[in-house]
């Protein structure tokens, strides 16, 4: 497996608060981690930092074994915000078309792969609407098209599934676990336990620190529950 995400005494902090405490993370290809903690524990500074939108104080955020940003690599991510960040004005289509075409997807394999993936997010039937129009689910779903177009060995997703009804949440992961099994490394953040459960890897965060991070079974064997949330609840009450 190659490392994808390698990350080393990572510190950021806002003003008075630290947000990250000198984290170390590491995520290869070929494997899905999961990383889980309560609203502002750090878990979206932590994606941010280490793709070069903050700065961090100190240590190193590498990926691919590059610093970000890094214009040459970033065709090889497939990035989804925990906030959409869409061309209202632009149809799903076209919203999909364009960072395909910006990922440098050849045209001739664009439009397949379009409806390939618009189906997986079941937006078919609303790919030739206008973004404004969407409600908040669907604009979820399409966040989520455009991270997986052009194939990227990478996929960073911000909590994903946040508004996605069980079924395709299904969907989804079943495409995710079809992604890991091709070589793509996944970084995945939810508040969802029962997602966290399908995760290769679980990095328990809290108070801007990794405080555990391994499998999910070995993670309730060393805590003696019997689930992931268990699990967090438990750490959390220590």
């Amino acid at each position: 497996m190659v490392k994808l995400i390698d990350i080393e005494k990572l510190s950021k902090s806002f003003g008075e608060q630290k947000v990250l405490d000198k984290i170390d993370f590491k995520l290869e290809s070929g494997e899905i981690v999961g990383l889980i903690g309560p609203s502002g524990s750090g878990k979206s500074t932590l994606i941010k930092t280490m793709l070069g939108m903050e700065k961090a104080d100190e240590g190193e955020a590498l990926i691919f074994d590059y610093q970000m940003p890094k214009r040459e690599i970033l065709s090889n991510i497939g990035y989804m915000a925990q906030s959409d960040a869409l061309y209202e004005m632009l149809t799903g289509y076209e919203n999909i078309e364009f960072f395909g075409k910006m990922k440098g997807v050849p045209s001739d394999e664009l439009k397949k792969e379009i409806e390939y993936i618009a189906e997986i997010v079941d937006l078919t039937g609303n790919l030739k609407k206008l973004v404004s129009n969407y409600l908040g689910g669907m604009k979820r779903r399409l966040s989520l098209a455009i991270a997986l177009i052009g194939n990227p060995e990478l996929l960073i997703l911000d909590e994903p599934t946040v508004g996605i009804d069980p079924s395709l949440r299904r969907k989804i992961w079943k495409e995710l676990f079809k992604q890991r099994d091709n070589g793509v490394g996944i970084l995945v953040t939810t508040h969802v336990m029962d997602e966290a459960e399908l995760t290769d890897k679980v990095g328990l965060l809290l108070n801007g620190d990794i405080i555990d991070f391994d499998t999910p079974q070995q993670l309730k064997v060393k805590n003696n529950v019997e689930s992931i949330e268990e699990v967090f609840l438990k750490v959390e009450e220590k």
